[in-house]
């Protein structure tokens, strides 16, 4: 399975959309396989779902992602979970381990703009 962390300083940052990085890994058999860091190619609507699908991604992980765009990521049957915080090397371990879960999007910018980001999504 390919997954796609949002990323910034090694943690996993809480907008999807305008992280400065991806961390894109390869899990198979409960084994990261590969492993690389990806410059966010582009924020624009729509944009990352499709480029996350032609990446062959088939989950993205990030503290926030607004609905439309995670509407869009099931169109093209790639998955999302919201809520994680911490280091990669932490996430991609609960993910591994199945011990990672989902939760409140830590950004909410559906709603007056953006909130509970801590101003890092602008």
């Amino acid at each position: 399975m390919k997954i796609a962390i949002a990323t910034e300083a090694g943690k996993v940052c809480p907008h999807f959309g305008h992280t400065p990085a991806f961390t894109v890994a390869v899990v198979d058999r409960g084994t990261v396989t590969k492993r690389q860091e990806l410059p966010n190619p582009g924020h624009a609507p729509g944009f990352l779902p499709r480029w996350m699908k032609d990446q062959g991604v088939e989950l993205v992980i990030a503290g926030g992602v607004g609905s439309k765009a995670q509407d869009l990521f099931a169109s093209f049957g790639i998955d999302v979970i919201v809520g994680a915080s911490g280091s990669i090397d932490q996430v991609l371990q609960a993910f591994v381990d199945g011990t990672l879960s989902g939760g409140q999007s830590l950004c909410d910018h559906d709603k007056e703009g953006h909130k509970g980001c801590g101003g890092t999504c602008h």
